[in-house]
């Protein structure tokens, strides 16, 4: 078997990856489906850390525009995303993956503290690592905590999972003409506000020189084929 092109990757995926065609919840099919693509390239020799977001369940944003107290609507974000976690820890292991939960908040009844070096062993073990609860700090978003655990934990590469085939000029939903990025630098990307992550976690990655892949989750064998070394999706790096 052909070595994988990366040793070490974190996913993220959004909590609307996990409605599937619903509006709210976890799709039980969408969760097997994704644990499953985890699991192969675990298979593979690849150590996979995974953060999820929680707008499946819960928007403190949202909420907090409509006069919840910012804080308050945050720190339940965090509470969803560490659901969400559960519940991906949950079908991971009923697939035979062994899987932790690390909570940036302290809830130590259902799951680990997030401490980097456990975290680290954790994956050299071949378990896959869940970070929750996003960084533990209000104002800060689910994108954020992916591009700082990504770089703590030294991963070779921050893929985040999208229902677009990588990064456009527009929405190619909207605009269906919309320009199409294979490659391009943080600094474009923060020049030309193209969404693809809040600019925190953009900075983050361009100061740590931390490599982000854009793909379509729902591609089939995008996973594979991007660990076998093709060009899935929109890469954004430093420089041109």
């Amino acid at each position: 078997m052909t070595a994988p092109a990366y040793r070490r990757i974190l996913l993220k995926l959004s909590g609307e990856a996990l409605m599937g065609a619903g509006d709210h919840g976890i799709d039980p099919d969408v969760l097997d489906r994704l644990a499953g693509d985890v699991r192969d390239l675990i298979a593979s020799g690849v150590q996979v850390a995974l953060v999820i977001g929680g707008g499946n369940i819960f928007r403190g944003a949202g909420l907090a525009a409509r006069g919840m107290d910012r804080v308050t609507g945050d720190q339940i974000g965090m509470l969803a995303t560490v659901m969400n976690a559960l519940a991906m820890q949950d079908t991971l292991e009923r697939l035979s993956v062994p899987a932790r939960v690390m909570s940036a908040l302290k809830i130590n009844q259902v799951c680990e503290d997030y401490i980097r070096r456990r975290a680290m062993r954790h994956l050299e073990k071949g378990r896959v690592v869940i970070f929750a609860a996003g960084t533990g700090n209000p104002f800060f978003t689910t994108d954020s905590a992916a591009s700082l655990r990504a770089i703590e934990i030294g991963a070779d590469l921050l893929i985040k999972a999208t229902k677009v085939d990588g990064i456009y000029s527009a929405d190619p939903v909207k605009v269906p003409n919309a320009t199409f990025y294979p490659r391009l630098s943080y600094d474009q990307a923060l020049r030309e506000n193209l969404g693809v992550m809040d600019a925190t976690a953009i900075v983050l990655c361009r100061d740590h020189a931390m490599p982000l892949r854009v793909m379509n989750i729902n591609e089939p064998n995008a996973l594979p084929r991007l660990m076998a070394g093709e060009d899935v999706g929109s890469l954004v790096v430093s420089g041109n």
